[in-house]
């Protein structure tokens, strides 16, 4: 009998042993202290710099990792925080690019989506390698969107960044209501967290819509706020 794949994560972990399940994966590490001296390197803001590579360790090394191959809702998680909170840190470390932030948002939310499509999902489980192909494309296009986004005027990137609230929270509600559970490998992953299947997926439904939604939100009315006010020092001058 075929066994099934073990996600680069892990099996799913169970609630006493989720505090000894770190990753130790020289890959992980290395990318991250790589990212970070590369940063130093170029003189990129040290702050956010470091807080994104935080970040990416608390995903990738971190009993957090272990947890999203249990809960459905730890991986919705892992990518809200990998896309809308390390990948803004990790922009604003950099200098903002001009670019096309329409155009990213458009590759981003294709790639968030095509990701928890159920196929591709269990694909992104079934080999290491398609685990990373999921995380590196999430968080590129990620990090494109929000430096467009910053380099962009305000109306633009306000418009783009509610877009992106709004794509977002659809996904997320589309997994709150769904009456089955989506992803076969969760069938039998969450009850020992006291979740069935269907609960699971609506908890990370709600993340990405609510939470996540709430993060571009807040981003785009800091956004305009900052516009009119500068609008206003203006008119003063």
């Amino acid at each position: 009998m075929r066994l099934p794949p073990i996600p680069y994560c892990g099996s799913a972990p169970l609630p006493v042993e989720i505090w000894t399940r770190w990753n130790p994966d020289p890959l992980a590490i290395g990318l991250v202290i790589g990212l970070f001296l590369i940063g130093r390197a170029v003189r990129a803001r040290p702050l956010p710099l470091a807080a994104g590579c935080a970040i990416l360790l608390l995903l990738f090394v971190s009993p957090f990792c272990a947890l999203s191959s249990a809960l459905f809702s730890a991986r919705a998680a892992h990518h809200i925080l990998l896309t809308a909170v390390a990948a803004p840190l990790l922009a604003i470390a950099w200098p903002a690019v001009r670019g096309r932030p329409a155009a990213w948002a458009c590759a981003h939310a294709l790639i968030f989506w095509a990701w928890h499509a159920p196929a591709a999902y269990a694909f992104a489980l079934a080999s290491d390698g398609a685990y990373w192909l999921m995380e590196l494309t999430l968080l590129v296009s990620a990090i494109g969107l929000w430096r467009s986004v910053l380099a962009a005027t305000a109306p633009t990137g306000v418009a783009v960044l509610l877009a992106t609230m709004v794509q977002m929270g659809l996904l997320g509600a589309l997994l709150t209501f769904a009456s089955t559970p989506l992803y076969a490998w969760h069938w039998i992953t969450t009850q020992p967290w006291g979740l069935s299947p269907v609960e699971d997926q609506q908890l990370a439904g709600l993340l990405m819509w609510i939470v996540g939604g709430a993060i571009y939100l807040v981003a785009a009315l800091r956004l305009a706020g900052n516009w009119l006010a500068e609008r206003q020092r203006i008119a003063i001058a």
